[in-house]
């Protein structure tokens, strides 16, 4: 049960951050080559990659011990790479809700 929540609210967030993503590109007027849910999920991709790698880095520069792989239901992950994936998964709503929270 616990497993299949934290899948759910992974997949709720993934799609979220989705739609997002290609709202932002169907609306620039800058002329794509690839389509906008292809570019939104190459982005998610590869910011969620450069934030593991600045975890690593950054764990290994502090010396932090961590375990490897953290069990969550039956699944075993490593904790850096959820960490890394939640953060880009949340970055553009965030985003999207920055004005929102500025003009309070």
């Amino acid at each position: 049960m616990e497993i299949a929540l934290f899948l759910a609210l992974l997949l709720l967030l993934f799609f979220l951050a989705l739609m997002i993503k290609v709202h932002h590109y169907r609306s620039s007027n800058v002329e794509a080559v690839a389509s906008p849910a292809s570019r939104a999920l190459a982005e998610l991709v590869a910011v969620a990659g450069g934030i593991y790698l600045s975890l690593v880095l950054l764990v290994s520069f502090l010396k932090i011990n961590l375990p490897e792989t953290i069990t969550i239901g039956q699944v075993q992950v490593d904790p850096l790479a959820i960490v890394a994936l939640l953060v880009a998964l949340l970055q553009p709503l965030l985003v999207s809700l920055w004005p929102w929270f500025k003009g309070r």
